[in-house]
């Protein structure tokens, strides 16, 4: 980048899906893999397809309380006439029922189970009511899962309930990728961690970003604040090349101080510098001795608004697998959002319930805009959620995203929402 370019600043800037591609163009999974129990598998991701080594349940069971029998025995059997057996208690034999509870093992030589509520027991005799089908009211091997089946794939993020299936097949250890791990690198001279003097800033970004690298699944190196000098930069990025992902925040932008993409251009390559999304434009993104470096904006809404846009979908690539879309909640705007053509706009918002206003009708209209979204109009005032932006500029005003419950994603091909108009609001902080 030459000092000219720093002085006419951003001549175009890319739109977020064409910068993320290619950024992402030539990011592979890292090949580190450790095998862990499924007590410390929870959020891990998959290195490995696994399949079921055995099936469960791993016998045929009882479906129901009763008793098990051969069905061709109660064959006519109904009210009027009964189908009379001997009662035991083990294997079955022809004209013999053995007593069963729902989940226990079908003795052998049996195939079906009369409902308990369906027989009457007299002595040594059991006189069923009921005729049976050869399977009925039993639970076969493999019902749940089959020997052999493919459970998950490579990549699969794992959840509470994977763990307790995976552990019903007999497995307690599963093969995951390592934690990806993100070295975190706050830059710039009048960053302090506390007791700020006049022109000095208290330190965030850093810390804020070091957590969502732990909340993606991550494990964040939390460096030291590094001066604006392009010698220490060079050096602090350069010391963590052997991370998987380097990211730097602040020093981003176009101005005399913004010394990082210059820095990343002169140890590795620029990729794209400028992203058509608001807060945060300055973003720049880069790679060297292939490590991507991600350089996010010193304003800390900025930080954050490229951080989940940009570092998260690195991270999971890197980790193995793709970001799941965010929750949503559907809500009606009490305020406009303005937004400039062209850029994505988050909109940070707060959410609050109010009782849907309504001419007694049970009847909803909708009709769709230009960008597909929905707007309610006629007999409904739709969702009674509704969304109060926080804040619709202002990069630097962290209490505008941190009390905010979530954003709403104005798309580059609108200009702005009305007040009354039905969005979802992306609710970006629920934990993965």
């Amino acid at each position: 980048m030459s000092h000219d370019r720093r002085e006419s600043g951003f001549k175009r800037r890319t739109r977020v899906e064409e910068a993320l591609a290619t950024l992402l163009d030539d990011i592979e999974p890292h090949d580190r893999v450790e095998t862990v129990s499924l007590g410390e598998a929870d959020g891990r991701v998959l290195a490995e397809p696994v399949d079921a080594p055995a099936p469960v349940p791993s016998y045929d069971r009882a479906a129901m309380d009763g008793y098990a029998v051969r069905a061709e025995d109660t064959f006519g059997a109904s009210d009027r006439s009964p189908a009379v057996l001997r009662t035991t208690d083990g294997d079955v034999d022809p004209g013999e029922a053995t007593r069963v509870h729902t989940g226990s093992a079908l003795p052998d030589g049996a195939d079906a189970v009369v409902m308990i509520e369906h027989v009457e027991a007299v002595g040594a005799e059991l006189e069923a009511f009921d005729a049976v089908a050869a399977g009925e009211n039993v639970g076969p091997a493999g019902e749940d899962v089959a020997d052999g089946q493919r459970l998950y794939d490579a990549g699969a993020t794992l959840r509470p309930s994977d763990l307790g299936l995976l552990k019903s097949v007999g497995l307690d250890a599963v093969p995951v990728y390592e934690p990806p791990t993100v070295a975190v690198i706050p830059t710039g001279e009048e960053l302090v961690q506390s007791d700020p003097d006049p022109g000095e800033v208290i330190e965030t970004n850093g810390l804020t970003v070091s957590r969502l690298v732990g909340r993606w699944g991550g494990d964040a190196r939390y460096r030291d604040v590094v001066t604006d000098d392009e010698e220490a930069l060079a050096a602090a990025i350069e010391r963590d090349l052997d991370a998987d992902i380097v990211v730097t925040t602040g020093g981003s932008s176009v101005g005399e101080r913004d010394l990082i993409p210059e820095v990343v251009d002169g140890i590795g390559e620029v990729l794209v510098h400028g992203v058509a999304l608001k807060p945060g434009h300055p973003v720049c993104l880069g790679r060297a001795s292939g490590t991507p470096v991600l350089s996010l904006p010193g304003y800390p809404v900025a930080c954050i608004v490229n951080a989940v846009q940009f570092l998260r979908p690195t991270q999971k690539r890197v980790a193995g697998t793709d970001p799941a879309p965010f929750p949503t909640r559907r809500a009606r705007l009490d305020r406009k959002i303005a937004s400039e053509p062209g850029t994505r706009t988050f909109a940070r918002v707060r959410l609050s319930d109010e009782s849907t206003e309504s001419d007694g009708s049970t009847e909803s209209d909708w009709s769709t805009e230009s960008d597909g979204s929905p707007t309610a109009s006629g007999t409904s005032d739709g969702p009674s959620t509704v969304a109060t932006p926080t804040r619709a500029s202002g990069s630097g005003v962290l209490s505008s995203v941190a009390l905010a419950d979530g954003w709403v994603v104005v798309p580059e091909s609108v200009e702005g929402f009305d007040a009354g108009r039905v969005v979802d609001v992306e609710l970006w902080e629920v934990t993965e």
